[in-house]
């Protein structure tokens, strides 16, 4: 590591540091939550910026989902394409922990920065690779996005309706869950080279994790047709309903929350019915059931319903993410903070995805502005300011 780790103030990952070298969201945000952890996480990007800088955004001076998926990290800009540039990067890799990226399998031996490349500088590097399909197969240098693996793994034809079209996930769910997988590798590489005292090749793609967010789904057992149903819905009992203002989801699977429901509604009579007494049951006669659902739940709002079902049955009133800010359950959990940003001013956002009882990490820093911290970052690791003028003069810094 390349500070003592001071798990009383500074996280569990205090004094591990991170080159994120990636784009976009899965392995920044990855990185993100590594530095949410006490890491400290150095984004480098190329003279053009990282691509999500340029997505469209009402934020005006910097784009809201750059600064949502990197915060807590230091930011240096490093032209790969300039052999000064990569001689820097190597020089960063020899004091670094880890090594995230997602170029295409093809590209870092290219550059000069694969695995076993970094691995023969610094032995104890832990290399993480993120990528559209992993490193080998058909498919390894096809540029991968999270919709395009949602449509390719089946995710896309069980979110929609029954002799419907297929439906996209708003939210990027393969990219954010790709992210937790580089976390938990990483952390978990870090943890074996304790004991090993060695580094390794942690692989993250988005195929891997399209699959595992499905694992539910994804069992096929001798004897069963292709087409076996895999759609794990409850039948339209659990799910969302019209109100007499607005829209409440409602679980109500077990035995319990079915007869809260009904009791809390006003419909006990369809709690006491043998015909609906399990979970396939009221499947099989939704179109019973939900009609007269619909209509008790007219009878108020869905956040007056929410208030009245309380603890007994399962529910949310449907809400904008901007309610998020002030909601009070996250404000006692403290997930949302204020981060000042040299460019955006004071912003709000999300905090800290875990919470530790013993090392919990300080408030992290917002995103780094383009560059933020070049010269502090070079001077770091020993380098002298004749030198970065240097790199500069010769456009290794962009």
């Amino acid at each position: 590591m390349t500070a003592p780790a001071t798990q009383s103030a500074g996280g569990p990952l205090a004094g591990v540091r991170v080159l994120d070298l990636s784009a976009y969201i899965a392995g920044p945000y990855g990185c993100a939550l590594l530095a949410d952890q006490g890491a400290d996480v150095i984004k480098v990007e190329p003279p053009s910026g990282d691509n999500l800088r340029k997505y469209p955004s009402t934020l005006e001076a910097e784009s809201r989902a750059f600064l949502g998926v990197n915060r807590g990290k230091r930011g240096l800009v490093l032209d790969l394409k300039n052999p000064d540039a990569l001689a820097v990067l190597r020089d960063l890799a020899r004091q670094a922990d880890v090594l995230v990226h997602n170029f295409r399998p093809s590209v870092p031996a290219r550059l000069g920065i694969a695995y076993e490349q970094l691995a023969d500088i610094s032995p104890r590097l832990i290399y993480c690779a993120v990528t559209g399909y992993g490193e080998t197969g058909p498919l390894k240098d096809k540029a991968g996005y999270d919709q395009v693996l949602q449509t390719m793994t089946g995710m896309c034809a069980l979110q929609g309706k029954a002799e419907g079209p297929p439906e996209i996930l708003y939210g990027s769910v393969v990219d954010y869950y790709a992210s937790s997988m580089v976390a938990a590798g990483v952390a978990s590489a870090l943890y074996e080279r304790e004991r090993s005292g060695r580094g390794q090749f942690v692989g993250v793609s988005l195929l891997r994790s399209a699959l595992a967010l499905q694992s539910a789904r994804l069992v096929w057992a001798e004897g069963e047709p292709r087409d076996v149903g895999r759609d794990m819905r409850s039948g339209g009992i659990t799910g969302i309903h019209p109100t007499g203002e607005g829209y409440l989801y409602i679980s109500a699977n077990t035995p319990h929350f079915w007869q809260a429901l009904c009791a809390k509604t006003g419909l006990p009579e369809l709690a006491a019915s043998e015909r609906y007494d399990s979970v396939r049951k009221r499947a099989e006669h939704r179109d019973e059931i939900v009609p007269r659902l619909h209509e008790a739940l007219r009878a108020r709002t869905a956040l007056e319903w929410e208030a009245w079902f309380g603890e007994e049955v399962p529910c949310a009133a449907a809400r904008g993410v901007e309610d998020m800010f002030d909601f009070p359950q996250v404000q006692a959990e403290q997930m949302v903070s204020t981060f000042t940003h040299p460019v955006v001013g004071s912003y709000r956002g999300f905090a800290q995805a875990i919470k530790f009882g013993r090392s919990q990490p300080d408030t992290p820093r917002a995103a780094p502005a383009f560059g933020e911290h070049s010269e502090a970052v070079l001077a770091e690791a020993g380098m002298s300011a004749e030198r970065v003028a240097a790199l500069r003069d010769r456009g290794a810094l962009g």
